[in-house]
Parts: structure tokens; C-alpha cells; sequence
């Protein structure tokens, strides 16, 4: 049995490795609820899946994706991520973002992106 942040760290190595989708499937709970900020939730890893494929598919440029701080505890997990990449209709993106994870049975039931990207 993997400890979280086995789990955690495998999820991030996904990421980084453009498997990102397969780290979606392998990771999140079928009843997911993820959320941007204070936009309202997305819920259900069908929605979730949907919104994924679109973000992924707009990106013309891919530079950075590289996670700078991971923490863990008691069924939660917390990652700060450094982006640089082009979307295609939002243009050029360099932020940090801090993931927060909620977990039970080994999956992620609830996830929140806190970011500030500048104009």
C-alpha cells in the first residue's frame, strides 16, 4: 500500500512526464469535485475529464510545469506549481499555483487552485 505521498508524488511525476490524463484516471474519485479559485465547483470525473481535455488541447506552447513544494497530511496534500506555457485563447501564462487535496481511499476526492495570474 502507497503511503500519500507515494501517491502524491506519482501524480506529479505523471504531470510531468505529459501523462497527465492517465494521472487524472488514476487518481481522481468518480464524484470529484474540482474548483478554480472561488469559480463555482466541477463535479463528477466525467465534467472534470471534459474541462482537462479542453485546457490541454488549447495549449500551443508548453514550457514549464514544474512542482516546487509539496506537503502532506492527514489525508490532504498540498503542491505549489510554477506554469509557463501559451494557451491559445488566453495567450502566454507564467504563474504559481498551489493545489490543495482532499483524499479518501487512496483517491482525490476534492481539489482547489489558488492562483493570481497578472494581465
Amino acid at each position: 500500500m502507497s503511503t500519500l505521498l507515494e501517491k502524491i508524488s506519482d501524480l506529479n511525476d505523471l504531470i510531468l512526464q505529459g501523462r497527465a490524463l492517465e494521472a487524472f484516471q488514476k487518481y481522481y474519485d468518480e464524484n470529484v469535485v474540482i474548483q478554480e479559485n472561488e469559480l463555482p465547483p466541477t463535479v463528477g470525473k466525467p465534467a472534470n475529464l471534459k474541462r482537462h481535455k479542453t485546457f490541454y488541447s488549447s495549449i500551443t506552447e508548453f514550457r514549464l510545469a514544474q512542482p516546487l513544494k509539496v506537503t502532506v497530511g492527514e489525508n490532504i496534500s498540498m503542491v505549489e506549481w510554477q506554469f509557463d506555457y501559451t494557451h491559445r485563447e488566453w495567450g502566454e501564462r507564467h504563474y504559481t499555483q498551489v493545489a490543495v487535496q482532499e483524499w479518501r481511499n487512496g483517491q482525490i476526492i476534492k481539489e482547489k487552485f489558488y492562483y493570481n495570474i497578472k494581465s
